[in-house]
């Protein structure tokens, strides 16, 4: 080997350590993810009123929008963890598209019941919550629940998926989009590397390897579907649309049978 070539390698190996160290001191600070990394809609655009049926706004107990979420059923939403308030002080809205206008299209509801499932607020796992709604929605032209994967939905990896949500629209921004948004962005496998492997069999990662494509702060728990199947719930990453770090979401389908157990045997 060459003094050149050790001193390449050399600098690789400091820059790998130096990363890794990054990492684990964010990961080891004591701040909950999503004060942090999480919510992260960036490279988008404004969709068609009341075309995503599914997508909910979930705000506080002064109609502020504080993340999204994704009508499963006609009285059930699925949410990332990481939103959780107590049920009194969230409030759930349907056919939302304005977050500034009234448009008199607007389903507002209570929270009757909240469910997590093991949640770890320091790793992200098990990010996912389900939400009861005080009464049924009424579906219609403009609400109608998303589509579940099963055992015959076919993979995902490497296809193309749609993720929706009020975020914000600009890196290290905070202000919020007035208007629900969407981005295609792709599944990305192997996203472990990324990571450094922090990525559990419970979270996919999705993007662009050209960065400038992804959810951001705001869209947290919002949906990602693709093929027309609700596939994933925005969780967490670090900063947004970074061709190195694409955006973490909670995996679905690790999911689909606790949910249908839970709508199923739920007493009124």
């Amino acid at each position: 080997m060459t003094k050149e070539q050790f001193n390449r390698l050399l600098f690789c190996f400091c820059v790998t350590i130096k990363l890794y160290t990054t990492f684990s001191k964010m990961l080891a600070c004591g701040c909950c993810f999503a004060d942090v990394f999480a919510g992260r809609i960036i490279g988008g655009q404004e969709v068609q009123p009341y075309s995503i049926k599914y997508q909910v706004s979930l705000q506080t107990e002064n109609r502020d929008h504080y993340c999204g979420g994704t009508l499963v059923d006609e009285q059930w939403v699925v949410s990332a963890a990481h939103c959780w308030r107590p049920s009194y002080l969230m409030t759930v809205v349907l056919s939302e598209h304005s977050l500034i206008v009234t448009e008199g299209f607007e389903q507002v509801f209570n929270v009757s019941k909240i469910y997590v499932q093991n949640y770890n607020y320091r790793t992200y796992n098990n990010d996912i919550m389900l939400i009861k709604l005080s009464r049924p929605a009424q579906l219609n032209a403009n609400v109608q629940p998303a589509k579940l994967p099963d055992d015959n939905t076919p993979s995902i990896t490497g296809g193309v998926c749609t993720v929706s949500g009020w975020g914000v629209t600009q890196v290290y921004s905070y202000t919020l989009s007035p208007v629900l948004r969407a981005v295609d962005v792709r599944e990305i496998p192997y996203c472990n590397w990324y990571y450094w492997g922090r990525i559990t069999e419970n979270m996919l990662c999705a993007g662009s390897i050209y960065g400038g494509k992804d959810s951001c702060q705001g869209d947290s728990g919002g949906p990602l579907v693709c093929n027309d199947y609700f596939e994933g719930i925005v969780s967490w990453g670090i900063s947004c649309a970074n061709p190195y770090y694409p955006g973490v979401y909670t995996k679905v389908r690790q999911y689909v049978k606790w949910i249908n157990w839970i709508i199923n045997n739920d007493s009124p």
